[in-house]
């Protein structure tokens, strides 16, 4: 039939049917529709590194809390006679590794024989295994805080520094940059003169200085998606400036602003270990990686194992949780996963 014929022929209603149901639910048989939620799951299990960080963090959260608990010492508690001893663990000394030994003498002859110190004892006879992980959980309790001040005072601040722009932006923007220019060693130093030492000080310190680089991710976001169609289209339907910067603005930004919550875990951990280091950190008896770190370094060239234990535990866990953050990352950005 030429186009002619089929311009001059008539059709009638029964030459036609339709291909659906008109009120069926059509969806892709090749590419079945999932959740955002879904894809970035999806996405973040197909990394091993992301993985593997993130049962290391499960690992420590789990021994930061119960670890302590698995034998009669405390972080505090001194023993006499228990000072130096290296580390001792059953089975294992069977084998000729972890067996008490110092430069071939056997430091748990006589009254020690049934006493085990799995990471040892340090120069006053405390048990390293729970100061170290009392010390992780000091060390994580100040890295969730420091999430926690992003999320709460960076990501608001950055929302409405980016969303209302001009001079509000500019203010905004000039404040942080003054509190920015302050060390944080002045401030925690500062800090240390009206407030007790240790934990306390250390989360007023990133409460002040702590949450500007979230801040700026999060301005920035905002700057970019502020002018798409749909906040463009809910701001003519009426919506208020709040429901505009939480409804629209917000869960489009929200990926990233997770992502950089979790890189600014490790910072906070570090923080913490280099106060601890320099003596601004929690005070004794209490622990920290930081403060162990500090005690260790002491006795590095003679009793190496007391420095041992918290730096591993501490270059792990860093570690475990920049894999993590960097598989998050990758998952609420796909475009990273070709790369």
């Amino acid at each position: 039939m030429s186009q002619i014929d089929v311009l001059d022929h008539e059709f009638e209603e029964d030459d036609f049917s339709f291909a659906h149901d008109a009120d069926a639910k059509l969806v892709d048989k090749n590419f079945k529709a999932t959740s955002y939620l879904k894809d970035v799951w999806s996405n973040f299990i197909k990394n091993k590194g992301a993985i593997i960080g993130f049962v290391i963090v499960v690992f420590f959260i789990f021994m930061a809390i119960f670890g302590p608990s698995f034998n009669a010492h405390t972080y505090k508690s001194i023993i006499k006679g228990h000072e130096y001893l290296t580390p001792r663990v059953p089975g294992l000394q069977k084998l000729g590794i972890f067996n008490g030994t110092y430069k071939g003498y056997n430091m748990y002859e006589g009254d020690l024989s049934n006493v085990f110190y799995w990471f040892g004892t340090d120069e006053q006879g405390r048990d390293i295994w729970t100061r170290v992980w009392s010390g992780t959980r000091v060390s994580l309790i100040i890295a969730f805080a420091a999430v926690i001040i992003d999320i709460c005072i960076g990501m608001i601040y950055g929302m409405i520094s980016g969303f209302f722009g001009g001079k509000v932006d500019m203010i905004m923007q000039r404040f942080a940059e003054i509190l920015n220019g302050v060390p944080t060693l002045v401030v925690v130093t500062l800090l240390g003169l009206v407030l007790p030492a240790g934990m306390t000080s250390i989360i007023f310190a990133l409460m002040i200085t702590g949450w500007i680089p979230m801040e700026r991710i999060a301005r920035a976001q905002v700057l970019k998606v502020k002018e798409q169609e749909y906040v463009l289209a809910s701001r003519t339907l009426g919506a208020s400036n709040f429901k505009l910067i939480f409804s629209e603005i917000l869960p489009n930004i929200f990926g990233q602003v997770i992502v950089t919550s979790m890189f600014s875990i490790p910072n906070a951990i570090f923080l913490e270990a280099y106060l601890s280091f320099l003596g601004l950190g929690v005070p004794q008896p209490m622990a920290s990686l930081g403060s162990l770190v500090s005690d260790g370094y002491k006795s590095m060239t003679t009793f190496p194992h007391i420095l041992l234990s918290p730096v591993i535990a501490m270059s792990v866990l860093m570690l475990a949780f920049n894999l993590f953050a960097d598989g998050l990352r990758d998952a609420f950005d796909p475009k990273m996963l070709n790369k």
